[in-house]
C-alpha cells in the first residue's frame, strides 16, 4: 500500500525552528516530485514548497521564501522541510504529497498524499 508519513510537527516559539519529514512506503519517491502543502483553520489548502525528482528544481510560496528550505534524500526515500524563523501565521497542518516528476505547486497534481502533521507557531 502506497504511503506517504509526515512527522517533525509541533509547538514552537515565534523565531524558532522546526524540521519535517516525509517518509514514503510502499514504494520509492525517487520517481516523485515532492510537495509540501498546509491548511489553517478555515482556510483553504496552500502550496508551501516542492522539489523534483533529482531535486535540481524547487520552487516556494512567497510567504516562506527565504526562511523554509526544502530537500530530499532518495536513499532514506525521505523529503524534509527546514522550517526557520516560524511565525505565528505558519500554523496549520502540514501534509506531503507525490506527483509526477515536475515541481508543482497545484494541488491537483498530486496524487498521494500523506495524514498531515500540526505545527503551531505561539508564545
Amino acid at each position: 500500500q502506497l504511503q506517504l508519513v509526515e512527522s517533525g510537527g509541533g509547538l514552537v516559539q515565534p523565531g524558532g525552528s522546526l524540521r519535517l519529514s516525509c517518509a514514503a512506503s510502499g514504494f520509492t519517491l525517487d520517481y516523485y516530485a515532492i510537495g509540501w502543502f498546509r491548511q489553517a483553520p478555515g482556510k483553504e489548502r496552500e502550496g508551501v514548497s516542492c522539489i523534483s525528482t533529482s531535486g535540481g528544481s524547487t520552487n516556494y510560496a512567497d510567504s516562506v521564501k527565504g526562511r523554509f528550505t526544502i530537500s530530499r534524500d532518495n536513499a532514506k526515500n525521505t523529503v524534509y522541510l527546514q522550517m526557520n524563523s516560524l511565525k505565528p501565521e505558519d500554523t496549520a497542518v502540514y501534509y506531503c504529497a507525490a506527483a509526477g516528476t515536475m515541481c508543482v505547486m497545484a494541488i491537483g497534481a498530486y496524487d498521494y498524499w500523506g495524514q498531515g502533521t500540526q505545527v503551531t507557531v505561539s508564545s
